[in-house]
């Protein structure tokens, strides 16, 4: 269970809380949306999530481990191994094909199976045709739903996504729904999506709103 005891986060700039005593929990295999104004702390909520930001008071916990006062190898191995992050900008390298793309992040870590693990993430994105193009070649959608395997082939038990549809198209956008829906589906990891879509926060099993660094949570369904 992903679970937050009165996380409290303060950038010293101006002082501004973009988390106020934020309490929550997200059980491991849910599907998690949250939604609410720009400035009001989703991204904030995302990074802590990621380990990437740590609170000026409160706890994290990811199952066991503390993120809150996590030593550097215990959020090196959390990143690599439990964690995949789909972002708004695709962030996909333009010398590396589709597959190499997705390939990389289980060469770092040493991952044996590679070419395995790869074909499938590529076959659950709809996007086996294409293994052997350049993100030149690909539209936006396909950008996005590539970084999306690449996230998924190392098997995460968590999945972050911020803003994935904020730049593309409706039909992609659509697209790229779908993938992530399959994905909440199929329950290959606990999915918690940053997004402005309320259509897409109420297909969700978790409704998580935000407002000036505040939560309110729903279960939609």
């Amino acid at each position: 269970m992903i679970r937050l005891n009165s996380v409290t986060r303060i950038y010293s700039k101006g002082g501004v809380r973009a988390l106020d005593n934020v309490s929550l929990e997200i059980s491991f295999g849910q599907f998690a949306a949250i939604t609410g104004p720009s400035g009001c702390g989703k991204s904030t909520l995302l990074n802590l999530l990621g380990g990437l930001d740590t609170p000026d008071s409160g706890e994290i916990w990811i199952g066991d481990i503390p993120l809150h006062n996590a030593k550097d190898a215990e959020l090196t191995h959390y990143r690599r191994h439990d964690l995949g992050i789909v972002f708004q900008f695709f962030n996909l390298l333009p010398a590396m094909t589709l597959a190499e793309n997705v390939e990389l992040p289980l060469l770092l870590r040493g991952e044996r199976r590679r070419r395995l693990r790869v074909a499938a993430a590529l076959e659950l994105v709809d996007l086996a045709a294409r293994k052997n193009h350049y993100p030149h070649q690909l539209s936006g959608g396909e950008m996005q739903r590539a970084a999306i395997a690449r996230a998924v082939a190392g098997q995460p038990k968590i999945l972050l996504a911020d803003e994935p549809t904020g730049n593309l198209d409706s039909g992609s956008a659509e697209r790229v729904t779908e993938t992530l829906l399959k994905i909440a589906s199929q329950k290959f990891a606990t999915l918690v999506i940053v997004t402005h879509s309320e259509e897409l926060a109420r297909l969700a099993a978790l409704h998580i709103s935000m407002l000036d660094g505040k939560t309110t949570t729903q279960n939609p369904g």
